[in-house]
């Protein structure tokens, strides 16, 4: 037979889990709001010396060459920000993940135990 008392402090642990991990998502977000934040003010920065540069240029050819040194270099940055992203995001589904696999599991040994 089911064991109530068993179930709801496996229960409470489980809500102490999230709670608990409440923290770690918070700083999960704040670490994808910080690296956001900064690669835009770094864009903002690199556009705008780019144009500074642009302006004074004289012939066609220094602007096709100023262009495709901007371009080559935003697409490497853009590139490498994907990549950063892509990983602060993964370990903040690891993080949202891990109070729901500790209450899965200790649910299923519950469980197991109560119907051998």
């Amino acid at each position: 037979m089911l064991n109530i008392e068993e179930a709801n402090r496996k229960s409470k642990e489980a809500v102490d889990g999230v709670l608990k991990s409440y923290s770690e998502v918070a700083k999960s977000w704040q670490a994808i709001a910080t690296e956001t934040g900064e690669f835009s003010r770094k864009y903002m920065q690199d556009a705008t010396s780019y144009f500074e540069q642009l302006m004074g240029v004289r012939t066609i050819e220094a602007a096709l060459e100023l262009q495709t040194n901007f371009a080559k270099s935003s697409y490497e940055t853009a590139v490498a920000q994907t990549s950063k992203l892509t990983e602060l995001y993964s370990d903040l589904g690891k993080t949202l993940a891990k109070p729901f696999e500790a209450a899965a599991s200790q649910s299923t040994s519950v469980f197991t135990k109560t119907t051998l």
